[in-house]
């Protein structure tokens, strides 16, 4: 149960006493209402516990923030035949051709952590592109990366490990490592330390309220920076929610969206009530409710060459006519292959962005997040609802890509050129000694 819960929980058992220990009069004597009502107490307790945690719930409703969570086989997957979503998306992970795939982890930014989910002192085990990584905050602030195991013994140092300092101490023997360059700098029963007793480092930055690593095959410094966005750090833009998916495909299938304008006029003409299925997306009675989406994509040029704009107009069909007071305005800047900034302009309803971030976990496992952040000065529920649509958008896209394979050499028309402008603009990220798919089966059920 959540703290949150928890807190409606003895709230509402606090009203619900204090209601029925009630006297029924001031008198001497007076009898408390639960021994003199009975059942009409019993009934005003579990009133009063309803009214409390309706109360509770409307206001997460209205100012808490939305928090869509979901597992690797939670979307996309069909479960028939009494099987599972975990059998179905098991056999589809097993049957599936995964094509002849570009190399598996390009180089650039990858988002490993929210910062509120890092305090002062915490340490986290994450799995990032293929590997465990130990990311904590020391006790001056500041975020670090390393990886997990410790040059000892292999012990994993963000399982028991504890922060001292801005080091990482082992919880195996205690040896300590500097969050800066992981160098270990204490053995707490040896005379010296080895000057070659070091893990990884992970070149990392906390920006935007993320917490990012970089990533390069060769091992070269970081090639350019995720900028910061002034209204989140300045507080004029606060979060309000994120969603969370993990998707079975190539990272590259999820950016090349950009690039294939006709799959919007497809997939994502049917109005968001119409749901994720796509068995039932195309149903003939909500067809008055639908979207159209006009867009245009471009590379940047240098020093910006990392970066491509995808600018976006959304317009409402509402039974065949269109409805110009609710048209959206949303600007996508992709930054390497693991970041975009999506901006949405609403005129009087406000003005906030989604941070999509893309991290490979393994090979054909994409952790994806979004995290919406809104003017605060705006009612909560518009960029819950913003979310709450994406979300609904998004996965319609989740269901594609579990089920397909990626195609090297696409059978496409004139209308499709954007999409090979796209790959040759992604190709960028990829160098000679970028990891390539070893082919395996072993174990690779949820």
């Amino acid at each position: 149960m959540s703290a949150e819960k928890r807190a409606a929980a003895v709230v509402a058992l606090a009203a619900g006493a204090a209601l029925v220990t009630t006297p029924l009069d001031s008198g001497v004597g007076a009898l408390p209402l639960w021994s003199a009502a009975g059942p009409r107490a019993a009934a005003a307790c579990a009133l009063a516990a309803l009214a409390v945690v309706a109360a509770w719930r409307l206001c997460r409703l209205l100012f808490g923030p939305l928090v869509i969570l979901r597992t690797a086989d939670d979307v996309g997957y069909v479960a028939e035949s009494g099987r599972s979503k975990a059998q179905a998306a098991n056999e589809a992970r097993r049957r599936r051709r995964t094509g002849d795939l570009p190399p598996v982890y390009p180089n650039g930014w990858y988002k490993v952590l929210d910062s509120c989910a890092l305090r002062r002192g915490d340490v986290k085990n994450v799995t990032v592109l293929g590997e465990q990584v130990a990311v904590f905050r020391g006790e001056d602030g500041e975020a670090h990366v390393l990886d997990a195991y410790c040059a000892h013994l292999g012990a994993n140092l963000a399982v028991g490990g504890q922060v001292k300092g801005n080091c990482l101490e082992c919880p195996f023997h205690g040896w300590q490592y500097s969050g800066s360059d992981g160098k270990c700098v204490k053995i707490p029963y040896a005379e010296k330390v080895p000057e070659f007793a070091k893990v990884r480092h992970w070149h990392s930055c906390e920006v935007n309220k993320q917490i990012l690593v970089w990533f390069h095959c060769d091992g070269e410094d970081p090639q350019w920076a995720v900028p910061e966005i002034q209204q989140i750090t300045k507080g004029e833009w606060v979060y309000r929610g994120r969603s969370e998916h993990f998707i079975n495909a190539h990272i590259q299938e999820i950016p090349e969206n950009a690039g294939d304008f006709a799959h919007l006029s497809h997939l994502h003409k049917p109005g968001i009530i119409s749901g994720t299925d796509l068995r039932y997306i195309h149903n003939k009675i909500l067809k008055f409710f639908q979207h159209d989406w006009k867009l245009q994509w471009e590379p940047e040029s240098k020093p910006n060459q990392h970066c491509s704009t995808l600018s976006l107009k959304h317009c409402f069909i509402l039974f065949g006519r269109h409805v110009p007071q609710l048209d959206l305005d949303f600007v996508a800047t992709q930054m390497g292959p693991g970041v975009v900034f999506l901006q949405c302009h609403l005129g009087l309803l406000g003005r906030g962005a989604i941070i999509q971030c893309v991290t490979p976990v393994e090979p054909l496992l994409q952790h994806v997040t979004h995290t919406i952040f809104y003017q605060s000065n705006m009612l909560p529920l518009i960029p819950k609802f913003i979310l709450k649509a994406e979300t609904i958008q998004f996965e319609r896209d989740v269901m594609i890509w579990n089920n397909k394979k990626y195609v090297s050499k696409p059978l496409i028309v004139k209308e499709d050129a954007a999409i090979q402008k796209h790959r040759r603009w992604f190709s960028q990220f990829y160098s000679e000694n970028s990891p390539r798919m070893q082919y395996q089966r072993d174990n690779l059920d949820f």
